[in-house]
This record gives C-alpha cells, structure tokens and sequence, in this order.
C-alpha cells in the first residue's frame, strides 16, 4: 500500500484505469464473439449488422490507448475476411 498522498491518488487513478479498460476489453470480445456464432450459423446478415458496432467499439478503444493501431486493424481484418 502506497504511504504518500501521491502514491494514493496515483493507486486509486490505476483502480480506475484498470476497471474501465477490462470493460472495454471485454466488449470487444463479446462482439466478437456474437459475430462468430452468427457466422457458424451461417447467419451472415447479422454478423455485418454487428460489423459496424465492432468496428466503433475498436476504434474507439484504440483512439484511447487500450490497444494498439496495429492490433485493432489486424482484428478488423480478421473478422472481415471472415465475412467476405
């Protein structure tokens, strides 16, 4: 545990961090992973109405720092070569 005033409000600052961007993590995986049943199921139609939404939660992602430029456009390309 941190002793300093500092190193408690830089503690509590990481808590914060750390919670938002699992959530964000986590939402992109959900997608994912709704967008690759719809494509066992050969539900394609419903997987590239979810493209978009994927796409956003990504790039917004990104814009903020929890993943990087690189790794969001191979996962883009991914899940769109799935589709093609």
């Amino acid at each position: 545990m941190p002793i300093s005033k500092s190193g408690k409000k830089s503690l509590r600052k990481e808590l914060k961090r750390t919670a938002y961007n699992r959530k964000k993590k986590l939402e992109i995986k959900n997608l994912k992973k709704q967008i690759l049943s719809f494509v066992k199921q050969e539900k394609i139609k419903e997987a590239r109405e979810m493209l978009p939404k994927y796409y956003k939660t990504i790039d917004k992602a990104t814009k903020v720092g929890i993943i990087k430029k690189n790794t969001a456009n191979r996962r883009k390309a991914n899940i769109a070569k799935l589709l093609k």
